[in-house]
């Protein structure tokens, strides 16, 4: 597809919608029903760990099952396969909202996340496969948008479902989206372009061997991971400080909502950039704003302040400085080696995961009467990202030298 926006076809903003609603209903489905968990311990008869075991088991399947749906749909093609997650999204979405006791519910959420991880890995390569040079920064861009509300979005509208309809009605919902998108796919999404149908475990292994001795890809992996980790962080520790600053639950989501709601600015900021200037100095640029706004937090910290504005304000500029960063990290991270760009995206979104939930437990370990402790767990994961890009832009220097 050109690279030209004003050469690209009618229906490449169809295709760019379509492609995002795939990656995004993963994100939905897994955070919908969060609250509703709440009243799970006592609708089930059963024990918190044994609620909070239901995303785990969604999310364990989400990140994992990424690995098979990515290489898979790079030796028998994107479409065909997408299709398969979808009808396994709908079913395991059916069997979750008929769920009588709790460990069918946890088995449904596993079908549930496994045919997910097949619209997040698949989309996101044929984004890939569909568009070329600023045209395909511009799309990640989007999808990053779209990937920075939906968290939110999702549980605002799971509460409500929750409070008029039971907890059923979520997963209801997510039923019918997935039903919806399965025909959006099937008639919206070309066919994929003809892929050797040969190899099975070995030559899989052999395309993860591969990826995994380049470099440049593993760089670009860290960096994308030490996002999602930091962002993680914060959603495990911002309610323990807001808690202590006053902030009843109530009006946490106000607070939480600073990253998202930034980091869409950062990707609409990062569509517009991508036309005149080059990935190289946009990445460095959402470097800039994401170091910025972390040693705000930690200066207004050490300075004695304790309100939720001090955490929340300084935090826009990382959720500007992410939302430069992903964009061009995830066009390199499926771009490296094209003819794999299933598999990149599928080792990608798992390091994704791992990392996030890795963030979202080391928070526990400390304590956080303030927002010190929470903003220097935060900035070790940002210059974790900062030694990557570096260390990535200093071997692409040489190779050009």
């Amino acid at each position: 597809m050109s690279s030209d926006p004003d050469t690209a076809p009618r229906h490449a903003h169809w295709l760019t919608a379509n492609l995002i609603s795939q990656l995004a209903f993963g994100l939905l489905a897994m955070t919908i029903c969060l609250p509703s968990m709440q009243d799970w311990p006592a609708q089930f008869g059963a024990s918190q760990a044994a609620v909070q075991l239901t995303l785990s088991a969604f999310i364990a399947a989400y990140g994992g099952l990424q690995l098979v749906w990515g290489p898979w749909s790079d030796r028998i093609g994107r479409k065909p396969l997408l299709l398969a997650g979808l009808v396994l999204s709908c079913a395991g979405s059916v069997f979750a909202a008929l769920a009588p006791n709790l460990g069918l519910l946890t088995l449904a959420r596993v079908v549930q996340g496994a045919g997910c991880a097949a619209g997040m890995v698949i989309a996101r390569a044929m984004v890939q496969d569909l568009f070329t040079g600023n045209e395909r920064t511009r799309v990640m861009a989007f999808v990053g948008m779209t990937m920075g509300v939906c968290p939110p979005l999702a549980t605002l509208v799971g509460g409500q479902l929750h409070v008029r309809f039971g907890w059923r009605a979520n997963f209801a919902l997510m039923a019918v989206l997935a039903a919806v998108l399965l025909f959006t796919a099937w008639r919206g999404l070309p066919a994929a372009p003809p892929r050797p149908r040969a190899g099975g475990v070995r030559e899989l292994l052999a395309g993860y061997g591969r990826l995994l001795r380049e470099p440049a890809f593993l760089l670009y992996v860290v960096l994308l991971a030490s996002t999602t980790a930091t962002f993680y962080t914060f959603l495990g520790g911002a309610p323990i400080v807001l808690r202590n600053y006053g902030v009843t639950p109530e009006r946490i989501g106000w607070y939480i909502m600073c990253i998202p709601l930034a980091y869409i600015v950062g990707n609409l900021w990062t569509s517009r950039l991508v036309r005149r200037t080059s990935d190289r100095r946009i990445m460095a640029l959402g470097q800039a704003w994401t170091l910025g706004g972390l040693l705000g937090v930690l200066a207004l910290g050490l300075g004695g302040a304790s309100t939720p504005l001090a955490l929340a304000l300084p935090l826009l500029l990382l959720g500007i400085g992410h939302g430069l960063l992903a964009p061009p990290t995830l066009t390199g991270t499926v771009g490296l080696v094209p003819a794999l760009a299933g598999a990149a995206a599928a080792i990608a979104g798992l390091i994704q995961q791992l990392s996030g939930a890795f963030g979202a437990f080391v928070v526990g370990l400390v304590p956080h009467d303030g927002q010190v402790n929470l903003a220097l767990q935060m900035l070790a994961w940002a210059c974790l990202g900062l030694t990557a890009q570096f260390v990535l832009h200093t071997r692409t220097r040489m190779a050009r030298a």
